[in-house]
């Protein structure tokens, strides 16, 4: 069970902490950015987010959104064959893709992200301890 001094993510550059993933997803200060691949472990992947406040990049662990999904994953990865558009080799490029790749679930799990809803407002910041 979560206490509440838990945090989803905390900025490394302004200490700014969100205390849930929905908070994080929700702030409208974020931007996600890109996609770091780890093709060993794609959960060790990164997805990467701008911080607009204080211009800097946050980078959270893939597997900390493979709940979102809950769609096929194939099982082998197609990656420099014809059917692999190689959008996974650039960190910047956010697109679905159509291959039937076990890196696809990735692509689809980005999409939810980039999608999310986002809240006006910021929610409020965990100062010291405080909540």
């Amino acid at each position: 069970m979560k206490s509440p001094m838990d945090v989803f993510k905390k900025c490394t550059c302004c200490a700014f902490s969100w205390r849930s993933r929905e908070e994080f997803l929700q702030d409208t200060s974020l931007e996600l950015i890109g996609y770091q691949v780890n093709f060993e472990d794609l959960k060790l992947g990164y997805f990467l987010f701008n911080h607009l406040t204080c211009q800097s990049t946050i980078a959270i662990a893939a597997e900390n959104f493979r709940d979102l999904y809950s769609g096929p994953v194939f099982a082998d990865r197609l990656t420099g064959s014809e059917s692999c558009p190689g959008y996974c080799l650039h960190d910047d490029v956010l697109q679905p893709c159509a291959a039937q790749c076990e890196c696809a679930y990735v692509r689809e799990i980005l999409q939810i992200v980039r999608n999310w809803p986002k809240t006006e407002g910021r929610p409020a910041k965990i100062a010291q301890g405080l909540g």
